[in-house]
Parts: structure tokens; C-alpha cells; sequence
């Protein structure tokens, strides 16, 4: 698996796309070049939306390192989980607002959307879904 490379996961993104169509959220593209290369981007609500696998990114519930060269994989792991509140607190240093969606969540899609729409209406929300 260390050989696996992560280059965005094109089921979720597919799944997420689904939901923002379905839910009529519109004005998001993708592949930005902003910090941290979020997975969608609503440019003038400045409100960057990532999908987070829950493997790559050690989700607290579904997320676990592989038993063999355990210490790679808790370092590689651990090593994400720091990039990725690296990249939120650059994101919001420059006033852009934040969402990371585990992949699993992806599996309640009105939580997901209401989410989206709350943060383009300016409305206060958790950084993540309580599961």
C-alpha cells in the first residue's frame, strides 16, 4: 500500500457532485489552485469543501493503520491530519471558510448538503458532522 498514491478519490467526489446537484447547490468548481487544493470550491461565497477519506485522513471511527510497517503508516497518517489542519487554518487566515466531509458521511446526504447551504448562507456550523 505505501506504494498506493493519493491523487483524489473519484468515486467520493462523484458522490459529493451528486449531492450538490441534487440538493441544487450551484456555483462550485473544481480542481482550484488555493491552498490545500480543496476538492471543491465555491469561489464567491469563499468556501472550500474537502472530502476526506476516512483511511487517508484517520477518521476517529472507520480510520486504522495497516498492521504491517505500522510505523510508516502512523506516521504517513499522522503526517496528513497535521497537513490538513495546516491547510484549514491557512484557508481561514485568508477569511475562506472550511469543510471537511468524512467519506462516510457522503452516506447521509441531507446532512451533507444542509451543511454546504448553511455555510453559503453565512450561517454558523461545526467543522465536521457529529456521527
Amino acid at each position: 500500500m505505501s506504494r498506493v498514491k493519493g491523487r483524489g478519490n473519484k468515486a467520493t467526489e462523484l458522490k459529493l457532485i451528486a449531492i450538490l446537484r441534487e440538493h441544487k447547490l450551484s456555483g462550485w468548481r473544481r480542481n482550484s489552485q488555493i491552498v490545500g487544493r480543496p476538492d471543491f470550491v465555491f469561489k464567491t461565497a469563499k468556501l472550500a469543501v474537502f472530502v476526506d477519506g476516512c483511511f487517508w485522513h484517520g477518521c476517529p471511527i472507520h480510520g486504522s493503520a495497516p498492521s504491517s510497517n505500522s510505523e510508516f503508516w502512523m506516521t504517513k497518517l499522522t503526517r496528513n491530519r497535521e497537513r490538513d489542519r495546516f491547510v484549514n487554518k491557512s484557508l481561514r487566515n485568508r477569511e475562506w471558510k472550511v469543510i471537511r466531509v468524512w467519506q462516510h458521511e457522503l452516506h447521509d446526504p441531507q446532512k451533507v448538503a444542509r451543511r454546504i447551504s448553511q455555510a453559503l448562507s453565512h450561517k454558523p456550523q461545526n467543522s465536521r458532522i457529529k456521527c
